[in-house]
């Protein structure tokens, strides 16, 4: 990181950070805090879990009129809820940390 990167950084609030990665969608608190090279590990993850689930369903249902396993469904939404409490963990974290030095 650059100095200014870490200036950038220092002057975020922790909190608003972490809330961002989690509500309004994955990463959006990486882009608050100016932190592109994690806002796209975190986008390629989360599209990566995107078309696993769709790779893995795709054999799932053979007719239109079934519905999807709601097991599947919950893996899935695990997987994401996952996704965003540990960028969540890791943006409140590191904001503390530049806030610090």
């Amino acid at each position: 990181m650059t100095p200014e990167d870490k200036t950038i950084l220092a002057a975020s609030a922790p909190w608003l950070g972490a809330l961002l990665n989690v509500v309004p969608g994955l990463g959006t608190g990486y882009i608050y805090q100016r932190r592109w090279r994690a806002y796209w590990i975190t986008t390629a993850l989360a599209t990566g879990w995107f078309l696993l689930g769709a790779v893995l369903g795709a054999g799932a249902s053979t007719t239109e009129l079934t519905a999807p396993d709601p097991r599947n469904q919950l893996v899935g939404l695990g997987g994401l809820l996952l996704l965003a409490a540990v960028t969540a963990a890791e943006a409140f974290r590191e904001a503390r940390r530049a806030r610090k030095e």
